[in-house]
């Protein structure tokens, strides 16, 4: 990368997938970001060129355990009320996911850690814009953190702390795992702070919360006293 690179070199060519749906093939080595916070760079350049506001920031665990931040945007932020379009998803990666409502702002130089009004029980499904998912994480950066839909439930009035997670296709055999979701929401604090900080009422996404299951048939998610729901894929 040149000493001269800027983000919307790059960003030209993801605004182009996202707006026409074409899905990209790489991008040129010369503007490619070289580590995350490049690519994160170009993910709000993407958001600025298409006048988009992020309606909050998302955090991703991949399943290496690599963290990814990205934004969120309120148009991926979908109810389980009607079955998903399968083939309308590249390359989707399914996860358990939560949800919170911040009941204050996160300030860019804070540290405390984030208080929210209610949280949802949530599942999120991670996608690209490129013809292959991207094998690098600033390229997943870029790709919008691998943003693709986030279905929420409803929400509850509950504090974040460990609770037993369990998701998987309805009726068949589902395996309990503890999440201590205080600290999956401090860590996507930090990366909101990254970001510039989030207002009161914007939304702190964390997902990759279970192994990775595939777009199909029917999910059901129970994370305790945050609630279940499920989709379908059709």
């Amino acid at each position: 990368m040149s000493e001269t690179w800027q983000p919307e070199s790059a960003a030209r060519w993801l605004v182009e997938a996202v707006e026409t749906g074409s899905p990209l093939h790489d991008l040129p080595a010369d503007i490619a970001p070289r580590d995350a916070a490049a690519g994160e760079a170009v993910a709000v350049a993407v958001l600025e060129s298409l006048l988009l506001r992020a309606c909050g920031v998302r955090l991703l665990r991949l399943p290496d355990g690599r963290l990814l931040a990205g934004p969120m945007l309120e148009s991926r932020l979908v109810r389980p009320s009607s079955p998903l379009a399968r083939n309308a998803l590249r390359h989707p990666r399914v996860t358990a996911a939560a949800i919170g409502v911040l009941a204050e702002a996160l300030a860019e130089e804070g540290h405390a850690p984030p208080r929210f009004t209610a949280l949802h029980a949530a599942i999120d499904i991670a996608d690209s814009r490129f013809t292959e998912w991207p094998g690098s994480l600033p390229l997943l950066a870029a790709d919008l953190g691998a943003l693709g839909l986030v279905v929420a439930g409803r929400p509850r009035t509950v504090e974040p702390g460990v609770i037993r997670l369990l998701i998987g296709p309805p009726g068949a055999r589902r395996v309990a795992h503890p999440v201590d979701l205080t600290d999956a929401f401090a860590a996507a604090a930090i990366a909101a702070r990254r970001f510039g900080g989030l207002p009161a009422g914007a939304l702190l996404v964390v997902a990759g919360l279970s192994a990775v299951l595939p777009a199909e048939g029917q999910i059901a998610a129970d994370l305790g006293p945050l609630g279940k729901l499920s989709l379908g894929f059709a």
